[in-house]
C-alpha cells in the first residue's frame, strides 16, 4: 500500500485529503509532533509527501530542505501563498510539484499518481549511460570519472530525459509536460530553477558545459568529449 505523509495543520484539509486518498487505498499519515517532523518522516518512510508552507513551528521550506536529506520520495507543496514567489523557493528547496489552495481533490490525486508513475518508470530503467558517466535513476546518483553527485528526484528525471535525447534539443514545453504533466501553475521559471540547480551540481564534476541552452527553444545534452 502506498503511504502518503501529509505535513499540514489545517484539520479540514487533512480530513479532505485523507478521505479522498483512502478511497483509493492509500495509507495516510499525519504529523504528531511539529518539532519532530523529520524524525517522523524517517520513521514512516513514506512513498510521497505533501507539504503546506505555513506551519506551526518552522515553515514548509525549512522542513522540505531537512526532509530532502533523508528521503528521495516525491514532494508536493500545497499552499495558499503567492504561487509565483513561493513555487521557486519550494522547488529550490527540493519539492517536485506544487498545487494551490483551494484545490480539487481530483487534481491532487492525479499529481500524486503522476509522480509515483514517474518514479516507478525511473526505477524500471535504473541505469542510464552518458558517455563515461552513469545515472542511477533509482538512487538519483550520477557516477562520473570526476566523482559522484547526488541529485534530487526532479533533477534526476530531468537529466534522464536529456540523456535519452542525447544531442537533441528538448523544448521547454516538452520538459514541462514530461516532468510535471504540464501543470497550469508551472512555467519556464520552474524549469529554469531546476536547470540551474542541475548545472551547478554538474559543475562540481566539470560537466556543466555538457548541458547546453538553446535560447528560446530548450536544452540539449552532449557527450563530455564534445564540449
Amino acid at each position: 500500500m502506498v503511504k502518503v505523509f501529509v505535513v499540514e495543520d489545517n484539520p479540514i484539509i487533512i480530513k479532505t485529503v485523507k478521505n479522498e486518498l483512502e478511497k483509493w487505498q492509500y495509507a495516510v499519515v499525519t504529523v504528531k509532533d511539529w518539532d519532530q517532523v523529520t524524525d517522523e518522516v524517517k520513521e514512516e518512510m513514506p512513498d510521497i509527501i505533501l507539504f503546506d508552507i505555513t506551519l506551526p513551528t518552522f515553515d514548509g521550506f525549512y522542513w522540505i530542505n531537512a526532509v530532502r536529506q533523508l528521503t528521495k520520495a516525491p514532494i508536493i507543496v500545497i499552499s495558499a501563498a503567492d504561487i509565483d514567489s513561493n513555487i521557486m523557493h519550494a522547488i529550490a528547496s527540493g519539492a517536485d510539484d506544487y498545487i494551490m489552495k483551494p484545490f480539487s481533490a481530483t487534481v491532487l490525486l492525479a499529481k500524486i499518481q503522476a509522480l509515483l508513475r514517474r518514479n516507478q518508470k525511473a526505477a524500471g530503467m535504473e541505469k542510464l549511460a552518458w558517455g563515461s558517466s552513469e545515472l542511477n535513476s533509482l538512487t538519483n546518483k550520477l557516477t562520473t570519472p570526476n566523482g559522484n553527485i547526488q541529485l534530487s528526484p526532479t533533477e534526476s528525471a530531468l537529466l534522464g530525459i536529456l540523456i535519452n535525447h542525447l544531442n537533441h534539443t528538448v523544448t521547454k514545453e516538452r520538459l514541462l509536460e514530461w516532468l510535471w504533466q504540464g501543470g497550469k501553475f508551472l512555467n519556464d521559471n520552474t524549469l529554469n530553477v531546476n536547470i540551474s540547480r542541475l548545472r551547478s551540481k554538474l559543475a562540481t564534476v566539470n560537466l556543466d558545459k555538457s548541458l547546453r541552452t538553446e535560447r528560446g527553444i530548450g536544452y540539449r545534452l552532449v557527450i563530455q568529449h564534445e564540449i
